[in-house]
C-alpha cells in the first residue's frame, strides 16, 4: 500500500492570510471573530462572523481574471498556490497530480447577485462569466488552470464535512496509484445577507453583541451556537517515498480516512452518535492503528449544545477509558465555522500539531459541562509528545468525515 505524506500547506482564514499566521494565531488563542464588515448586518439578530480581512484578489490572479471569479474561488486559489510553493514540487508530471477541492455553499452569493441583475436590468445584462464562476467545481478548475495540473480533478460537496472528505479522498487517489500528488482541501465565502438570514432562521448561530471573540465556546456549558466564517485551506499530499527521495519537508502522514452518515436528521446530530463513532472506527481500522495510540483529536466542536455533546459521546464510545487520557480541542473557537473549508483547516491543525508537537487550545472554555467532560486543552496551547492525531468533521445532512494523521518519525 502506498503511503501518503503531507508536504505543503496553504491557508487563508479569519485568523491569518497564510498557513503560518493561521497556525500561530490558533496556538496563541487569537480569535478572528468580529462584527460583520462585508455588509450592514444591523437589522439581523446575529451580527458577527469570521471574515477574512486584508485579502487582495490581485495577489492570486490578474485583476481582470480575478473580477470574473467568485470569492470562494479566489480564496481557494490563494491557498493552493501557497501549498504548491510550500511543497516545492517542481518538474513533476502534471498528469500525475490531482486536485480534490470542494465547498459547501460554493458561489451562492454570486447567484443572488446575478438574480438581482436579471430582475433589475434584464436578461441581456447577466454576466457571461456567471455560470462558470458559481459552480462548486470552479475552485478546483481554476487551481488546475493556474498551476497547469492535468490529473484527476473533482469537487466533493458534503456540507461541513467537505474539507475532510477532500483530504481523505485525495489521499485515496495516491494510495490506489491514480496520482502521485494531490492538492486537497476546501473553500468557503459565505458572508452574505441571504446566507446569514438562512442560518438565523435555523437558530443555529450564536449572537454576541458585547465581545464577538467570546462567541464561539465549544464544549463550554454556556455554549449557544456556532459562528459562521469564511476561508480556504489546501494540503499538498504526496506519495511518501517520492517525497523522501526529493528531500521534501514532510509535515505528517495521512494514516487513514473514515466516512459515514447519521441517517437521522438534516440539521441535528443523531443523539447516540453512532455514525460519528463509526467514522472514527473506520479511520482507525483502515490505518491499522489502535485507539490507544491517538493522543489528540481536533474536534468538529462547533459550539452547539447538541453537537458538542454528541461528539463527546462518540469519542467515549470509540476510545473508552482512553478518551480521558487523550486531548481534544476545537480550533473553531478562534476561526468560527468555515463550513466546507473547516475540515481542511482542521486537518492542517492536526498536521502542524504533529510537526510542532504542540496542541492548539479551545479558547473561551470556562464552565465545565457534565456532558462534555474530556480534556479540551482549555485556553492555552500545550507542548506534548504526539505521534497520532485525528480530525473530525460533521455536516448538514448527517455527513461525517474523519482523517487520521501520524508523525512520520514515529511510524
Amino acid at each position: 500500500m502506498r503511503r501518503v505524506a503531507i508536504t505543503g500547506l496553504g491557508a487563508i482564514t479569519p485568523i491569518g492570510l497564510d498557513a503560518r499566521s493561521t497556525w500561530d494565531a490558533a496556538v496563541a488563542g487569537r480569535s478572528g471573530i468580529d462584527f460583520i464588515q462585508a455588509f450592514d448586518a444591523g437589522e439581523f439578530p446575529v451580527r458577527i462572523a469570521g471574515e477574512v480581512k486584508g485579502f487582495e484578489p490581485a495577489s492570486v490572479a490578474p485583476p481582470k481574471e480575478a473580477r470574473r471569479m467568485d470569492r470562494n474561488v479566489l480564496l481557494a486559489l490563494g491557498a493552493a498556490q501557497e501549498a504548491w510553493r510550500d511543497g516545492g514540487l517542481n518538474g513533476v508530471d502534471p498528469d500525475r497530480v490531482g486536485i480534490v477541492v470542494g465547498s459547501a455553499i460554493g458561489g451562492l452569493p454570486g447567484i443572488v447577485e446575478q438574480q438581482d441583475v436579471l430582475r433589475e436590468r434584464g436578461a441581456d445584462r447577466v454576466s457571461p462569466f456567471f455560470i462558470p464562476s458559481v459552480l462548486v467545481d470552479s475552485a478546483s478548475g481554476q487551481i488546475a488552470i493556474s498551476l497547469g495540473i492535468r490529473g484527476p480533478n473533482y469537487a466533493p460537496v458534503s456540507a461541513c464535512a467537505t474539507g475532510s472528505h477532500a483530504v481523505g479522498e485525495g489521499a485515496e487517489l495516491i494510495r490506489r496509484g491514480d496520482a502521485d500528488a494531490v492538492l486537497a482541501g476546501g473553500t468557503e465565502a459565505c458572508i452574505h445577507p441571504l446566507i446569514l438570514a438562512g442560518f438565523c432562521a435555523m437558530r443555529g448561530l450564536v449572537a454576541e453583541d458585547e465581545d464577538p471573540t467570546k462567541a464561539s465556546r465549544p464544549f463550554d456549558a454556556t455554549r449557544a451556537g456556532f459562528v459562521m466564517s469564511e476561508g480556504a485551506c489546501i494540503l499538498l499530499l504526496e506519495e511518501l517515498e517520492s517525497a523522501r527521495a526529493r528531500g521534501a519537508t514532510i509535515y505528517a502522514e495521512v494514516l487513514g480516512y473514515g466516512a459515514s452518515n447519521d441517517a437521522h436528521h438534516m440539521a441535528q446530530p443523531e443523539p447516540e452518535a453512532t455514525g460519528v463513532a463509526g467514522m472514527m472506527r473506520a479511520a482507525l481500522r483502515r490505518a491499522d492503528v489502535a485507539p490507544e495510540r491517538v493522543g489528540y483529536i481536533n474536534a468538529h466542536g462547533t459550539s452547539t449544545p447538541l453537537g458538542d455533546a454528541a461528539e463527546t459521546r462518540a469519542i467515549k464510545q470509540v476510545f473508552g477509558d482512553h478518551a480521558y487520557e487523550l486531548a481534544v480541542s476545537s480550533t473553531k473557537s478562534v476561526t468560527g465555522h468555515c463550513f466546507g473549508a473547516a475540515g481542511a483547516i482542521e486537518a492542517m491543525m492536526c498536521t502542524l500539531a504533529l510537526h510542532h508537537q504542540t496542541l492548539p487550545p479551545t479558547i473561551n472554555y470556562r464552565n465545565p459541562d457534565p456532558e462534555c467532560d474530556l480534556d479540551y486543552v482549555p485556553n492555552e496551547a500545550r507542548a506534548v509528545e504526539l505521534d497520532v492525531a485525528l480530525s473530525n468533521a460533521m455536516g448538514l445532512g448527517g455527513h461525517n468525515g474523519c482523517v487520521l494523521f501520524g508523525r512520520v518519525e514515529s511510524l
